[in-house]
């Protein structure tokens, strides 16, 4: 598995916004137009207070404004434009952003979500992306708005004085100083802050999707307060970042209006003495707000770039991550009989390098046949059954179909020929229709009926008032354990896949469910390569052959009728496990 380092800088950040060039070019002319208008209104108001002490300042007066008031309203359409344009591209581009970044994240493989909690992800998709939105279009615009009207406005001070330009300009070493140390502050409490989002997001999400478990042990409160302390954790850096916010824009505001007193008192006496008009003081006066304005724009706007590179890093991080169990461009074979082999296949793992979970397993699944896994807790049932499909690739060995190793397989491909029953299926919030054809979503109602008629859930189905389109909710909850199995197996059936695994589908049923349940496996397993991990003697009984791990290793393979004679974990494990079953 290949993790590149995650680039997160002012390039990459500035990047996101490259394919909306096109629409960011006509906001950053609107840009251009407008910031100009506005750079020429003060000239316009110096005109009308020069005009006040002329004897035809009348005239001049009633031109000036009318002129004044064309002027804004055109200014007024060009930053319609720029806001409205420069907006609309941040929508799209947390749009593409969020798109590519939930692509890539359920492309990886399943050993990387056994690292992650689902909480930070979705922060990640919905907080972090949204930090960036601005960062990459509306905070440009501004960026360039306050740049172009404070070195206009600095080019036109120094035009019109130059003696209170170097009074004015002494406020921008201030700034600049204050916002590099205000941005160094904002990037370190902006990652800081956006990790104890996640962690609050990661409370709220396994607290809320295990609702029924909070409730049957009555911790409420418990969870409650789990999520107020990580909510707190961000409140308390939240608080930090506001205080510096304050101590910055405190300072900033206090240096600007110290610039402007002195701008017009040294402005007063130029008047005073006759050297500079009350209208080019007063337009002086304007351009200096102007420029204080854009300074203290930009110098926010350069702590929020920061907190957007603090963010883009967890994003980058996610984006860049190329997947280690992946073969997109791989074999993909015509035909497919469900030959599966294990060739002394070795595995831990992931998130436990340390623990060996399979030791030299070596196993064969034949199509038409039937092979149960029995063994002790934790001795390695499931991670055959995951590895089968390719969530996790072993570390010595080989795992091959019809003689090509997995490896070598396109892994969508793959995952097409296997299907699965778990004991407790996933269904999906959306119709029984739609679950039942998710591994198939071409097939036609027909198909889909049929998938239904054949695992028994028909007639549930027809029974409610919207019938097949009826909504199961969450993960199935509206349906009972047997009808959610019913409707697994309807949606492996519609997949007719080569391969088949079953995690003791029927173990958890009422007896007349059972019934119905099992009469659809017999239907699904025909024909099929078949894995049962077994937990019932009646399942075992009727498999083909039964093979025996304890501690990671294979120790017995055979018949049942053969093992139960025998003096070994088998006949231990039906003597104590499945008797008592």
């Amino acid at each position: 598995m290949q993790e590149p380092k995650p680039r997160a800088d002012w390039l990459r950040l500035l990047s996101l916004a490259r394919p909306e060039l096109r629409l960011l070019v006509t906001a950053t002319i609107s840009l251009l137009i407008g910031s100009t208008l506005t750079l020429v209104a003060p000239q316009g108001i110096r005109i009308l207070m020069d005009a006040v002490t002329k004897p035809d300042g009348k005239a001049i007066l009633n031109q000036t404004i009318v002129l004044l008031m064309g002027l804004f309203l055109v200014s007024a359409l060009f930053t319609f434009l720029r806001a409205y344009l420069f907006t609309l591209a941040g929508e799209r581009v947390v749009v593409r952003l969020r798109r590519q970044l939930f692509d890539n994240i359920v492309r990886q493989e399943v050993g990387f979500f056994d690292g992650e909690r689902t909480g930070e992800l979705l922060n990640r998709l919905s907080s972090d992306t949204g930090v960036l939105q601005n960062s990459v279009t509306v905070n440009i615009s501004m960026a360039l708005r306050s740049t172009l009207q404070a070195l206009g406005s600095i080019a036109v001070l120094v035009y019109t004085s130059w003696r209170l330009s170097v009074l004015m300009l002494s406020i921008v070493p201030v700034v600049a100083i204050g916002a590099v140390f205000f941005a160094r502050t904002v990037r370190k409490l902006s990652r800081k802050t956006q990790d104890a989002l996640a962690g609050a997001t990661e409370v709220a999400e396994e607290a809320l999707s295990n609702i029924r478990t909070v409730r049957s042990f009555a911790r409420e409160a418990e969870e409650s307060q789990r999520y107020a302390s990580k909510v707190d954790e961000a409140f308390q850096l939240g608080r930090k970042s506001a205080r510096a916010y304050g101590w910055f824009q405190g300072v900033m505001g206090f240096a600007g209006y110290m610039s402007i007193a002195v701008v017009l008192w040294y402005g007063g006496t130029l008047v005073i003495d006759g050297r500079l008009s009350v209208g080019t003081l007063t337009a002086f006066i304007l351009y200096t707000m102007y420029l204080g304005f854009s300074l203290a724009t930009l110098s926010g706007l350069y702590g929020d770039f920061n907190r957007a590179i603090g963010a883009s890093t967890r994003v980058f991080d996610l984006l860049d991550r190329i997947a280690g169990v992946v073969n997109v461009a791989g074999e993909r074979p015509a035909e497919v009989t469900g030959r599966v082999r294990f060739d002394r296949v070795r595995f831990t793992y992931p998130t436990r390098p340390d623990a060996l979970v399979l030791d030299d397993v070596s196993l064969e699944l034949e199509p038409g046949k039937v092979v149960a896994l029995v063994g002790p807790s934790g001795s390695g049932k499931s991670t055959i059954a995951q590895m089968l499909p390719r969530f996790y690739d072993p570390q010595a060995g080989a795992i091959t179909l019809d003689g090509r190793d997995l490896k070598t397989l396109d892994t969508k491909w793959l995952r097409e020929h296997i299907g699965a029953v778990a004991q407790e299926p996933v269904l999906f919030a959306t119709s029984i229709a739609d679950n039942i054809r998710y591994g198939r979503p071409q097939a036609s109602m027909d198909d889909v009926i049929a998938a239904a008629k054949a695992a028994n859930a028909h007639e549930f189905v027809s029974a409610f008032p919207e019938g097949y389109e009826t909504l199961v909710g969450e993960r199935g909850v509206r349906l009972s354990g047997g009808q959610k199995q019913r409707v697994a197996i309807a949606r492996a059936l519609l997949k007719d896949p080569r391969i088949l695994i079953l995690d003791e589908a029927t173990s958890a049923l009422d007896s007349e469910s059972e019934h119905l349940v099992q009469q659809a496996l017999d239907r699904l397993m025909v024909g099929r390569a078949v894995l049962v991990i077994a937990h019932r003697l009646s399942t075992v009984k009727s498999a083909d052959r039964v093979l025996v791990l304890d501690r990671g290793k294979l120790v017995e393979s055979g018949r049942h009728e053969d093992l139960v004679k025998t003096a070994g974990v088998y006949r231990r494990l039906v003597e104590h496990q499945f008797a008592t079953a």
